[in-house]
């Protein structure tokens, strides 16, 4: 039994030494939705804040003033009307104050009309396919090389000299800044998740089914996410990463896939 706590205790603190972000709250995003959901998660997180306040400075004034030793007694009445009238209105005005801009927002989340690039994302044990919609453009998604051969036993590779470890694709999803972008998400086997923080998008992927989501980025530059779903053994090595181009980039990447896609096919 010791020697099995001193293990555990060792294993903890190896743990500890782990050079992952150590970030305590959601982030922003780099969409409007996305700091709207912050914004909302924020205010909640507040709400609760100023609740456990007023309740527990209430629990321990009470505790203080009437304890036995100060000669206070107990009190003779066995409810009260206007306190249980009190206590249930108080928390139906707050849910209120909470609900209604997080059921604006949860619309606007679903609100995915008109979208001005359509992509088809499917799962697969262990990768993604991205599917462009009306532009004849699709390719799989797959953990980088390096970050598979570090991961193999006796590679001889450190982990820890691959940047984006675990975190980085040999195809990025490519979307363009300030485009409406409809995500259809689907599975080809399992249940996996789409999950990319900086989008405030995660959406599982459940085969035979289509879940749809949406985003408009405003913000250059590469965002990362991985799946979220227990899919099996090669759960942790399906990253997700989007790049986000100028849309005259996005344009000339996307002519330049629908080129490559062309001469493969003449090929064949």
């Amino acid at each position: 039994m010791a020697r099995k706590s001193l293990l555990s205790l060792l294993g903890l603190v190896w743990a500890s030494t782990a050079s992952a972000d150590w970030v305590l709250n959601m982030p922003e995003g780099i969409t409007k939705l996305s700091k709207e959901t912050y914004d909302l998660h924020m205010m909640v997180f507040w709400v609760c804040v100023a609740i456990g306040i007023v309740v527990f400075g209430i629990m321990i004034i009470s505790l203080i003033r009437h304890r036995k030793s100060t000669g206070a007694t107990a009190a003779t009445f066995s409810h009260s009307t206007a306190a249980e009238i009190l206590w249930t209105a108080i928390p139906c005005v707050i849910l209120l104050f909470m609900a209604v801009p997080a059921a604006e927002t949860l619309i606007r989340l679903d609100d995915a009309r008109d979208p001005q690039l359509s992509i088809v994302v499917t799962g697969y044990q262990w990768r993604w396919h991205y599917q462009y919609q009306d532009e004849g453009v699709g390719f799989y998604s797959s953990l980088a090389p390096a970050s598979a051969e570090a991961r193999m036993k006796g590679s001889g590779i450190d982990p820890f000299s691959v940047d984006h470890y675990l975190l980085d694709v040999d195809h990025p999803l490519v979307v363009p800044k300030g485009r409406k972008i409809r995500v259809l998400i689907t599975s080809n086997d399992v249940i996996h998740s789409w999950w990319v923080p900086q989008l405030a998008i995660k959406k599982d992927a459940i085969p035979g089914r289509i879940n749809e989501v949406w985003f408009r980025a405003t913000e250059t530059g590469t965002f990362r996410g991985q799946c979220a779903e227990l899919c099996g053994r090669g759960h942790a090595y399906m990253p997700i990463v989007v790049k986000v181009l100028e849309p005259e980039q996005f344009d000339a990447w996307l002519a330049d896939q629908k080129a490559a896609t062309a001469q493969a096919a003449a090929a064949q």
